[in-house]
């Protein structure tokens, strides 16, 4: 899809409403929405962070979106594709302010060059007790990314095209910090599954988008 129509279009999700837990639901295992739904996850003073779902115009001005695989390390999140961004750090005023540092930090894009859309819903994380804010973001004239070499293995440059299609939305069985060989619901983008918050999160702005496009 050519980044000026795109861009034309995307300001319209401005006044939706969020669809929240339908979308969510849609990318989460069934025993996380009995959970959700029955009330028995509570958050325990979760942390804060955010994360950045930036658009920028790629090759022949086509519609991209940003992932990154993160790095193999101990830790609930290692080797997963997610959006960058990170946790609140107290001099961040705000979270706004939390996902472009973290932007600039793993990818090298400088916040005065991202424009803010709009945030979507919090998606929370059980495993680390994370609240997450998501910003959907636009680099209208994208310099070469410059990736965090101690956070980041590289990066993800997906065709909006390829997310929107639902060709691309697929089931795995996998094993997680919180349960053994179950059917996760993921999306396959760049031959990279890509599932749990994240994928909650590519479903909510997936569903805003539509309503648009």
């Amino acid at each position: 899809m050519d980044f000026n129509f795109f861009e034309q279009r995307i300001s319209k999700i401005k006044d939706l409403p969020l669809p929240g837990e339908i979308s969510h639901y849609k990318m989460a295992p069934e025993f996380r929405i009995r959970e959700l739904m029955e009330g028995r996850m509570v958050r325990d003073n979760p942390r804060k962070a955010a994360v950045m779902a930036l658009f920028y115009p790629g090759n022949e001005n086509r519609t991209q979106l940003l992932c990154i695989l993160r790095k193999t390390y101990e830790g609930v999140h290692s080797n997963q594709v997610a959006f960058p961004g990170g946790k609140a750090e107290k001099e961040d005023g705000n979270l706004r302010i939390t996902a472009l540092r973290e932007t600039y930090e793993e990818v090298g894009v400088n916040p005065k060059d991202v424009e803010i859309v709009r945030t979507i819903s919090e998606v929370y994380i059980p495993p680390s007790n994370f609240e997450v804010q998501p910003f959907i973001g636009l680099y209208k004239k994208p310099k070469p990314f410059k990736i965090q070499e101690s956070e980041v293995a590289s990066l993800l440059e997906i065709s909006l095209t390829d997310f929107l299609g639902d060709i691309n939305l697929t089931t795995k069985k996998m094993s997680t910090s919180y349960a053994k060989e179950i059917d996760v619901p993921a999306f396959k983008l760049n031959d990279y599954i890509i599932w749990g918050a994240t994928a909650m999160m590519l479903s909510e702005i997936k569903d805003l988008l539509k309503q648009v496009l």
